[in-house]
């Protein structure tokens, strides 16, 4: 199925403002794990923090963004929300379409 399903990742990027951005993929894990992560690298000093997810686990990126900025960090506010459509390719050759979202988060 999605590779990424079962995975949590953090990672550092840099996006065009060179403001250093954290990545944290969700899958299916629960949602409390995904807050730890957040609160944890927000507690550390990132600034910014983008949640990415796709197909199922969309509906988990919203509920981990909302718990962090309702419940646990106050002041976060949300940058943006981008949404789009990949194309995944099965075992068998066929391909489908499966819809992805980030949403940023800033302090």
């Amino acid at each position: 199925m999605e590779s990424q399903k079962n995975e949590e990742k953090s990672q550092k990027t840099t996006d065009d403002t060179s403001d250093d951005i954290s990545v944290i993929y969700i899958g299916s894990k629960p949602v409390m794990n995904y807050v730890l992560s957040i609160v944890t690298l927000i507690n550390n000093g990132v600034n910014k923090v983008s949640v990415k997810a796709r197909g199922r686990a969309i509906n988990r990126a919203v509920d981990v963004a909302e718990v962090v900025r309702h419940k646990f960090i106050t002041k976060t506010v949300v940058e943006d929300i981008n949404i789009a459509t990949e194309e995944v390719f099965r075992a068998d050759g066929s391909a489908s379409n499966v819809s992805t979202i980030e949403i940023i988060l800033t302090i």
